[in-house]
């Protein structure tokens, strides 16, 4: 009987071209739970208009954050896998970490017989949202549950649907912002942007929002911020639905025109530095703010291959594991 460990994040193109990145983003926006509009609807709209003007622009957006190893959401989200590997075998515990991801390369399924061929019979799913979303988090339960209808011999399975709230998390978020701080100073404020979700999911009961509120305020706790000290934003808007607020890119905005001069911003909602942490805030989130009269735009890198982060990361999967050893 041997246990494991499926490392899940939502996935990036194979390269930083038009052709890749189309066949990426076709099969991210038609889930059903990323976009919720009925199917007749979206998809003529998907594949005559936001394929055709999207891929293009999204691959150069790609490609001006790429790394010699590839994407880095796939670099940082296999570096994790393997850290999380040896955090068990130094423990002396026989469990097998594979990542995967939603969309994409590797995907859940292959990952998934991957660890059945290797004798795994217990298996933990572990996301790298922390936040609990039914676009997310739900989106990679659809996906194992897809694998488990057309195999026969089935795994026990164990799910881990969020750790918004877990004291190693936070601790580690904590970690990594105050290193930035003894190394770059303290800016005048602290802007904390999760990825955005529409406001309908949120109506519907969604407690993604919610989840990223309490991320927030156990953080500023930990940080001994005042009120005043930090803000929670939202960002990645798409489409013409309201979406949940403030936006991060009106924050920065607002916050250089009413005279704060230095902003320190981190993406607690992403355990990997990825196009939504590297382009969209370190480079669009920069020149927003310092445009609109700001001095100091500093970015503060997620979690990635952070010690304590895997350390947090191995206590989090090992309350899941308990009772199978």
């Amino acid at each position: 009987m041997r246990s494991a460990i499926l490392w899940c994040n939502l996935g990036t193109p194979d390269e930083p071209t038009p052709a890749a990145v189309r066949r990426y983003l076709a099969e991210f926006l038609s889930d059903r739970r990323v976009v919720e509009i009925p199917r007749a609807a979206w998809l003529p709209i998907l594949y005559g208009l936001v394929l055709p003007l999207r891929a293009s622009k999204s691959a150069a957006k790609y490609a001006s954050i790429w790394m010699p190893q590839g994407s880095p959401l796939k670099v940082w989200t296999e570096r994790q896998a393997t850290l999380l590997q040896r955090h068990f075998a130094e423990q002396g515990r026989d469990v097998a970490v594979r990542y995967a991801m939603r969309y994409g390369n590797p995907s859940i399924a292959s990952q998934l017989d991957a660890l059945v061929r290797e004798g795994a019979s217990r298996i933990v799913v572990l996301t790298a949202y922390p936040q609990y979303a039914g676009s997310t988090t739900a989106s990679v339960i659809d996906a194992v549950s897809q694998w488990k209808g057309r195999t026969r011999a089935l795994p026990e399975f164990r799910f881990v649907n969020r750790y918004h709230e877990d004291a190693g998390y936070i601790e580690a978020l904590a970690h990594r912002i105050e290193a930035h701080w003894q190394a770059h100073g303290r800016a005048e404020h602290l802007v904390m942007s999760f990825h955005g979700v529409p406001e309908r999911t949120v109506e519907l009961g969604d407690p993604y929002a919610d989840e990223c509120r309490q991320t927030a305020q156990r953080l500023a706790a930990r940080l001994q911020l005042a009120s005043d000290a930090f803000t929670l934003s939202f960002q990645s808007r798409f489409g013409r639905a309201k979406w949940v607020g403030p936006a991060t890119d009106e924050t920065l905005r607002s916050l250089a025109r009413r005279g704060v001069k230095t902003v320190d911003v981190t993406c607690p909602g992403f355990t990997s530095d990825c196009l939504e942490t590297l382009e969209e805030i370190a480079m669009e989130g920069r020149q927003t703010f310092l445009t609109s009269g700001g001095q100091d735009f500093r970015y503060i890198p997620c979690l990635n291959d952070d010690p304590q982060w895997i350390a947090a990361l191995g206590a989090i999967a090992q309350r899941q594991l308990s009772g199978w050893d």
